[in-house]
């Protein structure tokens, strides 16, 4: 039984494609407000993204982990909804063809899905893979979300305008599969969000657009942000309205935004993961929270 499973739609043969990007987001790793998250879901939307391969449950997911979801009708099972990472086909606004690999990070045999991945890019021509994630960082909501970026690639991480950190970290599905598109010769990067850290457990589509902005400049494709920053101009009015009624709050985005401009030269600073002691923010963002639930219009 092979790994994966091409959609009857396409009549069981990979489409021809002229020389699509690979939009990488796998649920499980780091997402701080669940913005790459968001991100997939509008690319799959404004793309009008159809599936393409499916890969083998059995393969590549721990059902312990991540059973599947029952649908239950007056007593009857009427579908049992498998989650497993796939790859969709979408076009952006010039009709360019936009590949979407999505669904949960493979819970084991990680290098065998990546090879996986690398053989449908090779016979569909991918010419560049862009993984999107996003992590917690002091940084103030009133100022525009910073982006950071990975690669195995040297050259090409010194022409991308994003920030670039150096630290060790465990690393996710998505640097599995920038390694090995690199060592097969397709272009490679890793694209992040920094979302401030009181909002990291709320969502904060401001992070989404500007991972979708990022994936359109890096990717050459066209797609609509519209949505996600009319939906984080109503957050940010939430917020700033939040801020303004506790001095102790604006002290704190005070001293955020004074860090955050001595820090950054030109919009870029010398860190993508910060620099100094993190600002708590627990109660804020547990109040943040409370006030969010208690303003909602829908």
């Amino acid at each position: 039984m092979t790994d994966y499973r091409i959609s009857p739609e396409f009549d069981g043969k990979l489409p021809v494609l002229q020389q699509p990007v690979l939009v990488a987001m796998l649920t499980g790793w780091i997402d701080a407000s669940a913005a790459a998250a968001a991100a997939m879901e509008a690319l799959v939307t404004e793309t009008n993204a159809v599936p393409l391969i499916e890969f083998d449950a059995d393969t590549f997911v721990d059902y312990r982990a991540r059973r599947p979801l029952m649908e239950l009708r007056d007593g009857v099972i009427t579908k049992l909804n498998w989650s497993a990472p796939r790859i969709m086909l979408g076009h952006d606004k010039n009709n360019e063809p936009v590949l979407l690999l999505t669904g949960p990070e493979p819970d084991s045999r990680w290098q065998h899905f990546a090879q996986c991945v690398i053989e449908l890019s090779e016979q569909m021509k991918v010419r560049r893979m862009l993984g999107m994630g996003a992590y917690p960082i002091a940084t103030p909501h009133t100022r525009a979300v910073k982006i950071s970026c990975t690669s195995p690639d040297a050259h090409l991480a010194s022409l991308l305008p994003f920030i670039k950190s150096s630290v060790d970290v465990p690393a996710g599905m998505e640097a599995v599969l920038e390694q090995s598109m690199f060592n097969h010769g397709i272009q490679s990067v890793g694209l992040w969000a920094q979302v401030p850290h009181y909002v990291a457990s709320m969502s904060y589509p401001a992070a989404a657009a500007a991972l979708i902005a990022a994936v359109c400049d890096t990717g050459g494709i066209s797609i609509s942000t519209d949505a996600l920053r009319e939906q984080a101009g109503v957050q940010r009015e939430r917020l700033d309205q939040l801020v303004r009624g506790n001095s102790e709050h604006l002290a704190m985005l005070s001293q955020l935004e004074t860090a955050f401009d001595n820090t950054h030269i030109d919009g870029m600073p010398t860190s993508g993961f910060g620099g100094g002691p993190l600002p708590s923010g627990d109660e804020l963002a547990a109040e943040l929270e409370q006030f969010l639930r208690d303003n909602q219009t829908d």
